[in-house]
């Protein structure tokens, strides 16, 4: 009798991609907590140690926050995007921006070459979100309308790699912007970067969509350093 090992994952691994999905798939937002552990344990069908195991691990990686008496929190969206906040939440906004540089010019190139008609529309339904939001008054929609636009440019970019790693920055950069629009005199309704930037993705563009987008954080930066 030949005894084969099997091919099923340990429990903890198992329980740790099960909170990984949930995460990963938005059912347990950002910033929010999730569900305490006897109603985790019986969904799961373990025990105490099995899950904290799990928990732990992702905690390690950066996805959880456990907060001692207060329960456990999503605090990114994937591995990578913890490991990002943990390495970038020190650097200042000017290493953040020159870092927004790379990213968002590859994506602008990419987008032009393979956006859909529906990205595009999606993209002009959230700036117009945008300046509805800016000229409201209402800075936390803003910021999550300019994010989730260039989210979705990166992910019209086609390079699903790309679109992870500009995920992956998502607290970083919503934070940043959130800090730019404290300071005196920024405006937040640059045309550089966003309505341009739609119209040469539109036009299938790659070299004007990258000016744009260049010009835009060059502006960001010139603006930073006075």
């Amino acid at each position: 009798m030949t005894l084969t090992a099997s091919h099923r994952p340990p429990l903890v691994a198992e329980v740790t991609a099960k909170l990984r999905a949930l995460i990963h798939s938005g059912e347990w937002p950002l910033q929010q907590r999730i569900p305490a552990e006897p109603e985790l344990m019986a969904a799961f069908g373990v025990s105490r140690g099995t899950l904290r195991e799990a928990i732990k691990a992702l905690a390690h990686s950066g996805m959880l926050e456990v907060r001692r008496g207060d329960g456990t929190y999503v605090r990114a969206t994937s591995e990578i995007a913890g490991a990002t906040q943990r390495m970038y939440q020190d650097h200042s906004q000017e290493h953040i921006l020159e870092v927004r540089v790379g990213l968002d010019t590859q994506a602008a190139r990419l987008a032009a070459r393979h956006a859909t008609a529906g990205d595009i529309a999606g993209m002009r339904e959230l700036l117009t979100a945008r300046r509805v939001a800016w000229l409201a008054g209402d800075y936390a929609a803003w910021a999550r309308a300019d994010w989730d636009f260039h989210v979705l440019v990166a992910e019209a970019s086609a390079n699903p790699l790309l679109h992870e790693l500009y995920v992956s920055f998502g607290v970083i950069f919503h934070n940043d912007l959130l800090r730019q629009q404290r300071r005196g005199g920024f405006n937040g309704l640059p045309h550089e970067g966003h309505g341009e930037l739609v119209d040469a993705i539109a036009g299938r563009d790659e070299a004007a969509a990258v000016e744009s987008v260049t010009r835009n954080l060059n502006s960001c930066a010139e603006w930073l350093q006075e």
